[in-house]
């Protein structure tokens, strides 16, 4: 394959190989797009924020559901030499803010139902105009800026370990790096291959997806979001072949009666990240296809994943594979050295097309790529093979239902309720969920019901990061330096009891 390095390239080359075939479906509205029609409307709609004063550089903050406009926007910035600013659809004006804000966006585009909310933080930031893609009309196609591999065309926003989500900027290499790994190695998409992505496109999964129909000629269908009690059935009615999930997913899958057309469709693999290890053999049994474990993250893209070479000697073990033809992996002691095989360490990556670093925040980046290679915060082993077994995190992060929580974003939002002295959240494992959220108050005053500070937390913050348990004290636990001793809160049996359950409403 002829390796194009830009976004720019992988759309041009796309609609010269493929113009005719169907790239995109989107299943909510019917909509359909050829790689010609995706060059185009792309094209179009570049010239379009061109006459809006978008140059080289400028970051678009976009909040959109899963709808054509979208990826549509992404590739116009990219033929703009312009950078996406993804906009979480549940955040609301607190972590709002912040990603407009800390991004510099000039501009946002937004659907009808997010434009109240863009008007009322705009003015606290650099925004200067907030439109949805109604408003950016052209007939003329604006003809591609020479964007290099390495330029940033996107500016995504994750939970890191602490403090506010931080922007990963993210060049033109790191989209095509990725697709064409999965386009040349395992699962090898090709054009004979439908794809399904059902994530919402403010997470990289239906931007990589993108990229690699781009990359292979496969056609991607795009869902509004994932629904367990369809999902297969959008499986078989589209022909899917490939797909890739994460989180809860697969155990929600799992969970749905039997079908007697479990077994008919056309998937040949599925990719698929945190598999739980004692479902995993009941997955494949279900439906009859292999599942292959797979690692990435926002900072560095398609790192680790199972082969069809290892995939029967792990299922269930918690195997996530080797490092991609792009990466190289070390697991790691405290001093950074490499540990012998089959000791716990850190897991550290390095190879071409990661992050360029976290934006406006060059202490955090070097903290990140100190010595070279980029430090996950994750706990791993790595067996005589090879092979990498992931172990745990040693980040202060809640991950429920697949998303990411800073923990300290979370106790930031809470203090600034008037009542709050001091706050302290902290992960409570689930077996749905993975984890959920507890909150750990002092109040100053009278003390409000904690209905009340869970919708106060539901005005300021995602949903997904809203606390589900809440417990009040008098005082927390410190350290000599006065920061709170979460290892003092977690050493009880059971952290729900004498907790209110938000999703109850009862005391436990």
């Amino acid at each position: 394959m002829t390796q194009p390095d830009t976004l720019v390239a992988l759309v041009t080359r796309a609609a010269q190989i493929w113009p005719e075939r169907t790239a995109w479906v989107f299943d909510a509205t019917g909509a359909r797009f050829t790689f010609a029609d995706i060059d185009d409307h792309s094209g179009r709609l570049a010239h379009a924020l061109h006459e809006q004063g978008i140059r080289t550089g400028d970051r678009v903050a976009v909040m959109l559901r899963n709808e054509p406009a979208f990826p549509l926007l992404w590739l116009a910035l990219a033929k703009l030499g312009a950078v996406l600013v993804p906009v979480n659809i549940n955040y609301r004006e607190f972590d709002g803010a912040h990603v407009l804000r800390h991004s510099g966006a000039r501009l946002t585009v937004g659907a009808d139902e997010f434009t109240a909310l863009l008007e009322k933080i705009a003015p606290e930031t650099d925004v200067e105009r907030v439109l949805t893609p109604a408003e950016l009309q052209s007939e003329i196609r604006y003809e591609p800026e020479s964007v290099v591999a390495e330029q940033p065309v996107n500016i995504q926003y994750t939970s890191g370990t602490t403090g506010a989500p931080k922007g990963c900027v993210l060049p033109h290499r790191y989209w095509t790096t990725l697709a064409i790994g999965l386009a040349t190695d395992f699962p090898a998409v090709g054009e004979d291959d439908v794809l399904l992505t059902a994530q919402p496109f403010h997470y990289i999964d239906p931007q990589w997806n993108v990229a690699l129909g781009l990359a292979s000629g496969a056609t991607l269908v795009v869902l509004d979001r994932f629904h367990p009690s369809t999902f297969w059935a959008k499986v078989r009615e589209h022909q899917v072949t490939w797909f890739y999930c994460l989180g809860l997913m697969p155990t929600l899958l799992l969970r749905q009666p039997p079908h007697p057309d479990d077994r008919n469709h056309r998937v040949r693999a599925i990719s698929a990240s945190a598999i739980p290890p004692d479902l995993h053999a009941q997955l494949e049994e279900r439906w009859g296809v292999p599942w292959y474990e797979a690692f990435g993250m926002t900072e560095t893209g398609g790192d680790i994943r199972v082969s069809p070479a290892d995939h029967d000697a792990t299922v269930g073990t918690g195997c996530i594979g080797r490092p991609s033809r792009d990466r190289e992996v070390m697991i790691a002691g405290e001093d950074g050295k490499p540990l012998p095989r089959g000791e716990t360490g850190e897991l550290l990556i390095r190879g071409i097309g990661l992050m360029h670093g976290y934006h406006d925040d060059p202490e955090a980046t070097a903290r990140a790529f100190a010595g070279g290679w980029f430090h996950t915060g994750d706990l791993a082993r790595m067996d005589p093979a090879g092979r990498v077994y992931y172990l745990g995190r040693t980040k202060d992060m809640i991950r429920r239902s697949g998303e990411n929580i800073s923990a300290d974003e979370v106790e930031r939002a809470l203090l600034q309720h008037p009542s709050v002295r001091l706050a302290a959240v902290l992960a409570v494992p689930d077996e749905l969920r993975g984890e959920e959220v507890k909150a750990y108050v002092v109040i100053e005053g009278e003390r409000p019901a904690p209905e009340t500070l869970a919708d106060f937390c539901a005005r300021q913050l995602a949903y997904f990061k809203v606390p589900r348990f809440w417990a009040f004290q008098d005082d927390l636990p410190r350290t000599p330096s006065e920061r709170v001793a979460k290892g003092e809160l977690r050493k009880v049996a059971d952290l729900r009891a004498g907790a209110w359950d938000r999703s109850t409403g009862e005391w436990l």
